[in-house]
This record gives structure tokens, sequence and C-alpha cells, in this order.
């Protein structure tokens, strides 16, 4: 009756405003509509859900494939970054390892009362029946031929050829190699004869009744004026007293490590260090004298 033809707009305006007011107030005082509130909710949600689906699915997809880049990408970037890290980790151990080399170097130089520099190998000869290397050390670093060459643990060899920039050193295992040596405890003098093995020298001139035992010190005895007397060469490993021969067969395994030191020590003797400053001063009086005879 409310919604009669005659009836004008604005009694029909004010009639439902007073009806919504009035059931407004019957919902929250008494929650009459709570279950018509339900039944329509019920009613409209498959509506609501087909309407929304296309928006879900658009959104579902455009999050997914999204995620799934992303998650390319970062992994990508984890992977590059995991391969950087391995290699400066690499360089990192390799750094640790040459300090500790240098430490122990520079150790070593303490011990020593010469005066010494660091040099590095530059190259290894490979043949078989030579026991050389070559170290970044030469004429400008005033490097000499006979000059001895040790690493953190003991005697290396001796250079035989000067370049400006390198310099060649002929290992102590050398089957050409002789270094004159004393046993530590005793003070026995012999020679110390390069076998080409790396990991061996021989003592060939000790009569079999010579105060020598497995363990003893061989150190440089300075005969000779090559290598300044005590520097460590090796240990002895075997003795053999032959009784059909006059002499013992003595092996021993030199205390450098000579197939894995990459830095080594050039040595200046003070002996060395005189003669070069008595040479100095001696060319100019020779100068002076030749000068006078003109």
């Amino acid at each position: 009756m409310l919604f009669t033809p005659g009836t004008s707009i604005t009694t029909r305006l004010v009639l439902l405003f007073l009806a919504s007011i009035l059931l407004m107030t019957l919902d929250h005082k008494q929650q009459h509509m709570q279950n018509v509130r339900a039944g329509l909710q019920v009613v409209v949600y498959p509506i609501r859900y087909l309407v929304n689906l296309p928006v879900d699915i658009a959104s579902w997809a455009s999050e997914n494939l999204a995620s799934r880049q992303t998650l390319v990408e970062e992994n990508a970037s984890l992977r590059y970054q995991n391969l950087l890290l391995q290699g400066q980790m690499q360089k990192f151990d390799a750094l640790q390892a040459e300090n500790r080399r240098l430490q122990e170097l520079l150790g070593s130089s303490f011990k020593v009362a010469d005066r010494v520099l660091i040099a590095e190998l530059y190259r290894v000869d490979f043949d078989p029946y030579k026991h050389l290397i070559v170290i970044n050390k030469g004429s400008t670093d005033d490097t000499y031929v006979d000059q001895p060459v040790l690493d953190a643990h003991g005697v290396m060899g001796q250079v035989i050829q000067v370049g400006p920039y390198t310099s060649t050193v002929r290992l102590i295992t050398d089957p050409s190699h002789l270094l004159p040596v004393q046993v530590n405890r005793n003070g026995l003098r012999t020679l110390a004869v390069g076998t080409g093995a790396i990991d061996r020298l021989e003592l060939p001139y000790l009569p079999n009744n010579a105060d020598i035992k497995v363990g003893d010190l061989l150190v440089t005895s300075g005969l000779g004026r090559v290598f300044p007397p005590g520097y460590p060469v090796g240990r002895v490993t075997k003795v053999v007293r032959n009784n059909g021969s006059g002499f013992a067969k003595v092996s021993a395994e030199p205390s450098a490590l000579l197939d894995r030191s990459r830095e080594v020590l050039l040595v200046w003797s003070a002996d060395t260090d005189a003669g070069a400053r008595a040479t100095e001063t001696q060319q100019p009086k020779a100068k002076t004298s030749a000068d006078k005879r003109k």
C-alpha cells in the first residue's frame, strides 16, 4: 500500500526512512535480522565468488609467476656470490699459507746473524738429472755466484748463475753438488753429496768407526768459505757399517723443504760483506796508482 501510484516520492522516502530506523532498532535490540542476513550471505556467496573468480585467478597467477621469477633470479645471484666467495676463500687460504711461510722465514732470518733477502721461486727445472730452480732476484739485488740459499728449515742450495733480475740455484740434492758439513753433536766433518733424489743426501766419506748415528743433525761446517757455519743441512736417516769396505754407508734427509718452499732466503755472510767492501776500497786505489804510473 505504501507504493501506490498516488503516493508522492517524498512520502515514500519518509516512510522508507522510518521503516529502516525501525528495523535497525529492532535488529540492534532483539537480533531479529541475524537469521535473515545469514541466509542472504549463503545465497549471495556463490554469486560473489563467481564474480571475484577472474580477479582472484589473475592475482594468483601474477603473484606465483613473479615469485618464481624472483626465486630464479635470487638463486642465480646466490650461485654467483657463492662461487665468488669460494674463489675469494681459496685466495684467502693461499694468502694465509703464504703469510705463514713468510713468518717462518722471518723467524729464520732472526736466527741467523747474516744479512738476508727474501726471494720467490720463479721457475723449476724439471730435468730429472738436475735439481735447479730459478728465483726472482738477480744482480740488481746484489745476488752473486755461490751465494747460499736457505728456506725456513735449512740449506737449499747455492746460486750458480746470476742475471739482472733472476738467478739459477743448484739444490743440495743435485748429483753434482757437494756440501761441507759437520755433525752437530760432535763436530765430525765430512761432505754431503746430492743423490738426485729430492729427499736424500749421501755421506760417502765416513769410515766405519766414525761416531755418527741415526738422528744426528748435520750443519754447514764453513769450510770452503761458501756456506757460513752452523746452518742446518739435514738429519741422518741410515747408517750401515760394511766390514768389507773401509767406509760406512750413511744417508741423510735434507732439512729444507726442497720440493715445497715457495719463498727462500738469500744470505750475505759477514765475510762476504767484508770482501765486497774491501774490493770497493781497493778499486779506486788501483785506479789511482795506474794514473800515477801514467
